[in-house]
């Protein structure tokens, strides 16, 4: 009995160590070799796997970069100082990185927007939408309050304060997570530097959007012919604003009836 103990010890010990040795082989013979270049360039992103450049993670940026099928700037965490570091290690240059953050073209705060009626569902935004007429809201464009862009957001830079999403310029790192998040489509990413915006996104006219909103863009087009850097459009009765054209000079915040155009510290 006891030699066939000791039989069974041996052949499930030789299995193990041929198992072992097999393995072993096997994985340095079908080892797949990492660029080293790849190991240094994910060492200098954040880490934050937030999704922002378009690839599932770091990892997948940093494969795409070495591969030449990514900018060196692609990260828009990182932003220009990791782009520098991650041009640096690639032997190209970065160029120059503008930095962006999200901005919310909704101003239908409890006071300004009105309900038709009260929704007793799920507090979440993609369920509101799927509602009657897009939500409760009287103007169907407009933030629902919800917060699924607050989810989303994986560096807690939004944030819905009196039934409308406002972002934290500063803690924005323009991943793009809310943008994606919100059905309305109501988020666009900006340059950090514009400080003028069109707090709007409603395509209503004039008389049906001052019935449901205080303060929404009616397309009169006084802005645009205020501007003399010809940097404001009005377009399908909404202003829009050329970020490159406009030299932040206020005459359109100056000029607009809704006070719907306004300077980014009153944005925040």
């Amino acid at each position: 009995m006891i030699s066939g103990i000791l039989i069974a010890a041996a052949i499930v010990g030789g299995t193990g160590l041929f198992i072992g040795v097999f393995l072993g082989v096997s994985g340095k013979k079908f080892a797949v070799e990492v660029d080293e270049r790849e190991e240094a360039i994910l060492a200098e992103l954040p880490g934050n796997n937030c999704g922002g450049c378009g690839y599932a993670g770091c990892s997948g940026l940093a494969a795409a970069i070495v591969k030449g099928e990514a900018e060196v700037g692609g990260c828009p965490v990182g932003g220009a100082p990791v782009a520098e570091k991650i041009g640096a290690i690639m032997g190209q240059s970065a160029g120059s990185q503008e930095r962006k953050v999200a901005f919310v073209k909704c101003a239908g705060t409890c006071e300004n927007a009105s309900n038709v009626y009260e929704y007793y569902g799920i507090k979440d935004c993609t369920m509101a939408n799927l509602m009657q007429d897009g939500g409760q809201k009287g103007c169907s464009y407009g933030c629902l309050g919800f917060g699924s862009c607050v989810k989303a957001c994986p560096f807690d830079a939004i944030h819905v304060e009196n039934g409308i999403a406002v972002v934290d310029k500063e803690a924005c790192k323009a991943c793009g997570k809310c943008i994606e998040a919100c059905p309305k489509k109501l988020i666009e990413l900006i340059p950090y530097k514009q400080k003028t915006f069109v707090q709007c996104s409603s395509h209503d006219k004039g008389k049906a959007l001052m019935s449901v909103c205080k303060v929404g863009c009616i397309g009169c087009k006084l802005c645009e012919r205020s501007c003399e850097a010809g940097a404001i459009t009005v377009l399908n009765g909404l202003a829009h604003i050329d970020a490159d054209k406009c030299t932040n000079c206020g005459v359109c915040a100056e000029k607009c009836p809704r006070k719907i155009i306004i300077p980014r510290q009153t944005a925040e």
